[in-house]
């Protein structure tokens, strides 16, 4: 079984996404959201925050908490992502193995708060949405998925748009070499991409990234670039908030 979720609250969870300016209560469904640290996630977040009162981000970590499971960020950046969007941060501890174990534990750490909608980064893949569905499901809550079915094309464009800054900080190494690792996504990536065979957001787990600006932040986020290495058919750019 996955270890019990740890909450990590580097700042007043009473500061959570905050309601109506008028001081009135907050009619939005309570919701938390599947947190990775990339563009998926924060794209996700971006759209689902008209409709949802979303007060809390999940993130699975490696058994020591010391890394990401998905893009093996340290817990200083999700820190600073939570702190710079007001969120209330879980950690879900567990191999991969245990994973669902402790995301579930998760889940029910949530829905206990009042939470009853978790929003999902997922775009293509039905097996994701069925996976985000079936977590959901026995925790009374409901799995919301805004960017499901929308081009990658179309989104990579919106990203890019919208002000705001992912850096790239894995890179399967079939797909792209080294000297992708730290580069900001822009829109002239598109044809390099097409030319390499890479979804432009990395569906096929080309890339992943780390969010260091958007308009959701309070203020940007800088980053310290340290040591990359090449570790399970990918390079990764090992990255820490820079004092």
């Amino acid at each position: 079984m996955g270890g019990k979720p740890t909450v990590a609250q580097p700042f007043r969870a009473a500061a959570a996404t905050p309601g109506r300016p008028d001081g009135l209560r907050d009619e939005r469904p309570r919701a938390a959201i599947s947190w990775s640290g990339g563009k998926d996630s924060c794209a996700a977040l971006a759209r689902a925050r008209e409709n949802y009162e979303i007060v809390a981000m999940i993130t699975m970590c490696d058994e020591s908490a010391e890394r990401s499971r998905s893009h093996g960020l340290r817990p200083e950046i999700l820190d600073a992502q939570a702190e710079r969007l007001r969120l209330r941060r879980l950690v879900g501890r567990c191999t991969w193995q245990t994973y669902n174990d402790a995301f579930a534990g998760a889940l029910a750490e949530v829905r206990a708060e009042g939470v009853t909608h978790v929003i999902f980064g997922d775009i293509l893949f039905e097996e994701h949405r069925r996976w985000a569905e079936s977590m959901c499901a026995p925790h009374q809550l409901v799995a919301v998925e805004p960017l499901f079915g929308s081009s990658t094309t179309t989104l990579f464009e919106e990203w890019t748009a919208s002000g705001a800054d992912a850096v790239i900080v894995t890179a399967r190494c079939e797909h792209l070499d080294a000297s992708w690792l730290g580069r900001t996504l822009e829109h002239g990536m598109l044809d390099e991409f097409a030319r390499l065979g890479v979804d432009p957001c990395g569906e096929h787990g080309e890339y992943h990234t780390v969010v260091v600006n958007t308009p959701l932040f309070e203020r940007p986020l800088t980053l310290a670039c340290g040591e990359r290495v090449q570790r399970g058919g990918c390079w990764a750019l090992d990255v820490t908030v820079a004092a």
